[in-house]
């Protein structure tokens, strides 16, 4: 497996974004994520995409931060947030995430951001133990979906 910083909007980027929202679909009975977002939003410095690809070249894992701000989404300034985290089925329980992970806290710490935050939800367990194992700690609501019940946000500090 190897990490390689890649466009939001790479053919292999949009394969498995198609894959993720399918996924929220099933999981949540609904059009899946409309966090409305651009490739230029994911390049440095405020920001970075990155796929996982196995050993015959195939995408298996995604994962990027954007810059947030304050705004009237309950973002502070400073944020950085990480979007379309995924695994896909037959990769899962290898470490993928935890490796991509990693880097976007250590490439947005580099880019100057304090704070990583993020939304899931309370149909997808094991990203919630994933963040939580990883030191990320409820914070409160931000983002598109701060008002939805099934939401939960999260927060951890980038600075030492």
């Amino acid at each position: 497996m190897h990490l390689a910083r890649i466009r939001y909007d790479h053919p292999d980027a949009r394969r498995l974004e198609a894959e993720v929202q399918q996924e929220y679909a099933v999981r949540y009975g609904d059009e899946g994520d409309v966090t409305p977002l651009a490739a230029g939003m994911f390049l440095p410095p405020g920001g970075l995409y990155l796929l996982a690809y196995d050993d015959d070249g195939r995408p298996v894992a995604s994962g990027g931060w954007r810059a947030m701000d304050r705004d009237g989404e309950g973002y502070a300034d400073g944020d950085a947030e990480i979007k379309r985290m995924y695994v896909v089925p037959d990769a899962r329980g290898q470490g993928l995430a935890r490796k991509i992970l990693a880097q976007l806290e250590a490439d947005a710490r580099a880019a100057g951001r304090v704070r990583m935050v993020l939304e899931t939800g309370t149909m997808q367990p094991e990203a919630i133990a994933l963040y939580e194992s990883e030191g990320y700690e409820p914070c409160a609501k931000f983002g598109l979906y701060r008002e939805e019940p099934n939401s939960r946000c999260y927060a951890k500090p980038l600075t030492v």
